[in-house]
């Protein structure tokens, strides 16, 4: 089960094709994982956000553990598996 405490932050942009790509892969992690819950931010609304983030491109899917540190990070779309592995690691 994963902690309330993890963070799943999705940076995404409304003209980033393979974002499409990503929704679908975390819609995939959430019905698999009901507990996860995900943030999804577009850079172009949340830009500051981003910077403070490091993020270079979008998609980018951050996964912080309970005391806020990364433990997983994709520039582009991720794969299901790395997805579910970063959740288990931030747990």
């Amino acid at each position: 089960m994963v902690s309330a405490s993890v963070q799943l932050i999705f940076f995404s942009s409304s003209f980033c094709d393979p974002c499409i790509q990503t929704r679908a892969v975390l819609d995939q992690a959430s019905r698999l994982v009901p507990a996860l819950r995900i943030a999804e931010l577009d850079v172009a609304s949340n830009l500051e956000e981003a910077e403070r983030a490091g993020i270079r491109s979008t998609p980018t899917v951050v996964v912080l553990d309970g005391e806020g540190s990364e433990v997983f990070r994709a520039e582009g779309a991720p794969t299901l598996n790395q997805v579910l592995v970063a959740l288990a690691k931030a747990v």
